[in-house]
């Protein structure tokens, strides 16, 4: 059994809900109160909490109150901010890892890198200490593993500083791209580019199946009314997360006729509709013709989309579908600083304890188009070998 963060956005997540539910679940809040002085902000805000109410359901509001009028700030400027708060390192690299997520997202909307971004409403004091303090209080719970049901995002429009848009807004859906999430649910925004930010950073498993015991739920109130309960819950227990019970898909099409060059769109578009792995092995058919098993493992709710993109793509005209199930060790992404920058790292705890890593490879091979002077191989060699003395305490 891991402990578990379970999280269960029915009605969005926002930066100061997520506090407000965690506080709630046990985080005190003078510790997190501690902890943000650190951040050296002095009395440019304060944080106030409340019981509150939504249609029965009793919980925290919390309000970060700011005189600040800057609200544009350099991702530079936020980084630097908290490596030099003095943070334990758990909540330093999960602010970070937050905070990198959302440059990310917004790096690849506007098409520039990602230290180029300038954070505009997450750039302002109250989202700062929003997510912050969502980093203290997760790193305050120490849970084994993260979980998230589906995010509902509302519908209709938003006002941001690049005008009216469409709910959700662009950063908000570029950040829970690959989670499952539902939509007009509610009359406006419920889940805020904070709240989208604090899942993909920290959610380890998205609409879980296995067995999970709660024995403490926390809830956190929003400021906005709606046609259902604004209201992020949040439960702490046990869950199983190496029940067998987990089921998924595999589908499979022998292909004989079909054109090599064919395949690797087929499997990009596979791929960008959810499937969790695409691969290609080589059979010998009957009257001994050589084929290609086409392989695709997904969740049991893309099995039905991605089997009509086989079928649409290909030239069989028939597949199987096999569940099966899997075991997964427990993985966390913890974000490195290098000397050729922020760098991506999946950390998987084995059944007796030992903890492996492995870099990102997207990560490492941006840093590496970007560094001129050097090659893959040599910047992927420099990045391995500092992250290896990270992990060594050298």
């Amino acid at each position: 059994m891991a402990t578990a963060l379970f999280y269960q956005p029915q009605c969005g997540i926002a930066g100061d809900m997520h506090l407000a539910a965690l506080i709630d679940l046990g985080v005190p809040a003078d510790y997190v109160q501690a902890e943000l002085t650190r951040l050296g902000l002095g009395d440019t805000f304060t944080l106030q909490l409340s019981d509150a109410q939504k249609m029965g359901i009793n919980g925290l509001n919390a309000r970060v109150q700011t005189q600040d009028q800057h609200d544009h700030r350099h991702h530079s400027t936020i980084q630097q901010m908290i490596r030099n708060a003095g943070f334990a390192p758990g909540i330093e690299q999960r602010a970070l890892h937050i905070f990198q997520a959302i440059a990310v997202a917004e790096g690849k909307i506007h098409n520039i890198e990602p230290e180029q971004v300038h954070f505009h409403e997450v750039g302002a004091i109250d989202s700062i200490v929003d997510i912050v303090a969502a980093a203290i209080c997760i790193d305050y719970i120490q849970p084994d593993i993260v979980l998230c049901s589906p995010i509902e995002v509302g519908g209709g429009f938003v006002n941001c500083h690049h005008g009216r848009l469409p709910v959700p807004a662009p950063a908000t859906q570029e950040l829970l791209v690959n989670a499952p999430c539902t939509y007009g649910g509610v009359d406006g925004e419920c889940t805020t580019p904070t709240g989208a930010a604090i899942l993909a950073a920290s959610v380890d498993e998205y609409a879980p199946r296995n067995v999970f015991r709660s024995s403490k739920i926390g809830y956190g109130i929003g400021f906005k009314d709606f046609a259902i309960p604004n209201v992020l819950r949040v439960a702490l227990g046990e869950y199983n997360a190496n029940d067998a019970a987990s089921q998924h898909i595999k589908l499979e099409a022998n292909i004989d006729d079909m054109s090599p060059e064919a395949f690797e769109p087929l499997m990009q578009a596979l791929f960008a509709a959810g499937a969790a792995d695409v691969y290609l092995s080589p059979i010998v058919m009957k009257k001994s013709r050589p084929a290609q098993c086409l392989s695709v493992l997904c969740d049991v709710d893309k099995a039905q989309t991605l089997a009509d993109i086989v079928l649409n793509q290909s030239t069989t005209i028939g597949l199987r579908q096999l569940p099966f199930s899997k075991r997964v060790l427990p993985r966390h992404i913890r974000t490195i600083e290098t000397q050729f920058g922020a760098v991506r790292v999946k950390e998987v705890t084995q059944p007796n304890g030992q903890l492996r890593w492995k870099l990102e490879h997207e990560d490492v091979l941006t840093i590496a188009v970007r560094t001129a002077d050097s090659d893959y191989q040599t910047v992927r060699k420099a990045i391995y070998n500092e992250v290896e003395d990270f992990y060594s305490g050298n």
